[in-house]
Parts: structure tokens; C-alpha cells; sequence
């Protein structure tokens, strides 16, 4: 129902790319050209300025990207709303999630999942990614949540949010001077770290590997396995941790904790969902839908 030549434009637009928009529509170059040319003509303002086979989006095209987005937006819940009112639709969900995902991420979507599909039984474990990930493969929880860099060949992994890792520590540490610090002063600090498997520090590792250093090049304080017990530690210390923006929202506003930013160092990462390969029964979709349905960022 909604409008393919709209859907053309949002997809060249993101791409910005008419051949590989194409592609991904299943049309011909040509005809994805037409679409845009029309759209431009109703409007009666350029969307992307050419050259050669480069493009670039207009501010005209990024106010119109800016509502086709919303629509998409909008279509999307329609359709998932009004598929699923009519099905009378019951069973156990068995979910995983990585600690931080489970603590921080996912309450909230639970309780609206739960107002929306109150004959669906749910049930969550918690642990960090590896360990998910072992669970679903023995096939002891239908569909999991996680936040690591790992590919295992058997998992399909499928984005669904941004998330950002910050330094932070408490607000009252009098060894921070300042709110940016360079990556010589990080490796001075007392650092708090997850332990080995925690798709947290894999992030951390990687970003920190991009800037030229190592986990092993950093002055490590203490190994911790959650969120909750490092933040704990670090209002009681002067020690500095990275965690999820995501663990210390309510840390931030309350001002016990603080933000310190490494020049040079951005440290941001992708929640997946993670299914077998090959294997995406009801449950699961109906579950990943909902999640779609509250517009998230990637």
C-alpha cells in the first residue's frame, strides 16, 4: 500500500547508490531513475545532485528523507499491528540476552510485548554474548539478544540498535582535571574491566586496537562480570570503567556518575538478534517486529 515510488527514493537515498538500489528493489536502473525523475517533477525541486556516477542528496532531499522515514515508520507498524490482531496467537518464547541488553535495554519492550501478546509466555535468561550464543546453538532459548563482534557460522545475526560504550567515573574523582583526556592518559588510569566473553570488552578491545593500543598496554584495576557491580565499584573508588550509555542513564542524572571522553577513541557498537540459521518460526518474528515497531536507530 505504500507508495513504491517513495520507497525507491528512500532506498537511493540511503544508498546512495542507483545501481545498488536496483538491485535491492528488483528493477531495472532505468526505471529506478523514472521513479526519482517523477518525484522530482511532482515537487518541482532537485533530490540528489549527479555527477557522473556519484550522487549526493539535496537538502530538499533530506527533508523528504526526513518524512519518508516517519512513513515507513508508520506503514510498518500498521501492517504488524493490524496482521496480528486478527491471529489468535499463544506459545513460550524462550529468549536470551547479554547482561547489559537484559538490564538496561529490554524491560521496557517486555512489558509492551507482554500488554500486546498476554497469551505468549516468556522467558529470559541472561548471561554475556558467548554464553548466549552457546545456548541458542544447544537450542536452550529460541532467539537471543547480544551485543558482541563475534560471528559464529551457524548464527544469523540481524541489527537491530546502535549502542555507545563511554568512559565514565564517579563524579567526585579528583584525578579527573579535565572532560577529554588522550589515549597516553588513558593507559595511566586504574581501569575497571568485563571479563573474557563479555561482548563488551570485545568491543572495547577492537576499538582500542583501531587507536593503536591494547587491552594489555592498560593499567587494569579488577575484573568484573556486570554492569551493576562495576558502577557499584566505581562510586566507592577512584577507578574509571567503559560501559553501555545505555547502564548509566540513571548514574548520569542523578550526577554520580560522569562521562570522560578519549580524544581519538569512539567506541560504538550494534545490538543483534541472533537466530539459527535458516530458523525464524513465529515467535521469533513476532517478537523482532515488535522491536521494529518503536522505530530504533541504527
Amino acid at each position: 500500500m505504500f507508495d513504491f515510488r517513495l520507497k525507491v527514493f528512500y532506498i537511493v537515498a540511503k544508498r546512495l547508490n542507483f545501481t545498488r538500489a536496483a538491485e535491492e528493489l528488483f528493477i531495472t536502473q532505468p526505471a529506478v531513475t523514472k521513479h526519482i525523475q517523477e518525484i522530482e517533477a511532482f515537487y518541482k525541486t532537485r533530490l540528489f545532485d549527479r555527477n557522473g556516477t556519484k550522487i549526493k542528496i539535496t537538502q530538499a532531499g533530506n527533508i523528504l528523507l526526513k518524512h519518508a522515514e516517519a512513513l515507513i515508520n508508520i506503514h510498518r507498524n500498521i501492517d504488524f499491528e493490524l496482521s496480528t490482531l486478527a491471529k489468535n496467537i499463544k506459545g513460550t518464547l524462550r529468549m536470551g540476552a547479554s547482561t547489559t541488553i537484559a538490564q538496561y535495554f529490554l524491560p521496557k519492550y517486555l512489558a509492551s510485548f507482554r500488554q500486546q501478546f498476554p497469551d505468549i509466555t516468556v522467558s529470559l535468561k541472561s548471561n554475556n554474548t558467548e554464553a548466549i550464543e552457546n545456548l541458542l546453538i544447544e537450542n536452550k532459548i529460541d532467539l537471543g539478544l547480544v551485543e558482541g563482534q563475534s560471528k559464529r557460522p551457524h548464527i544469523k545475526y540481524t541489527p537491530f540498535v546502535q549502542d555507545e560504550i563511554v568512559l565514565c567515573t564517579s563524579n567526585t574523582n579528583p584525578m579527573v582535571k579535565k572532560t577529554t583526556i588522550s589515549l597516553g592518559d588513558l593507559q595511566k588510569l586504574p581501569l575497571v574491566l568485563r571479563e573474557p566473553g563479555s561482548g563488551s570488552l570485545e568491543v572495547v578491545a577492537a576499538a582500542l586496537k583501531n587507536a593503536g593500543l591494547s587491552l594489555s598496554q592498560l593499567n587494569r584495576d579488577l575484573e568484573l562480570e556486570s554492569a551493576e557491580s562495576i558502577k557499584a565499584y566505581l562510586l566507592n573508588t577512584n577507578a574509571f570503567a567503559f560501559l553501555s550509555i545505555h547502564a548509566i542513564l540513571k548514574e548520569l542524572k542523578s550526577g554520580e556518575l560522569k562521562v570522560v571522553d578519549v580524544k581519538g577513541l569512539d567506541i560504538t557498537r550494534v545490538f543483534y538478534f541472533i537466530t539459527q540459521q535458516g530458523d525464524t518460526p513465529d515467535l521469533q518474528e513476532i517478537f523482532i517486529k515488535h522491536l521494529a515497531s518503536h522505530n530504533l536507530k541504527l
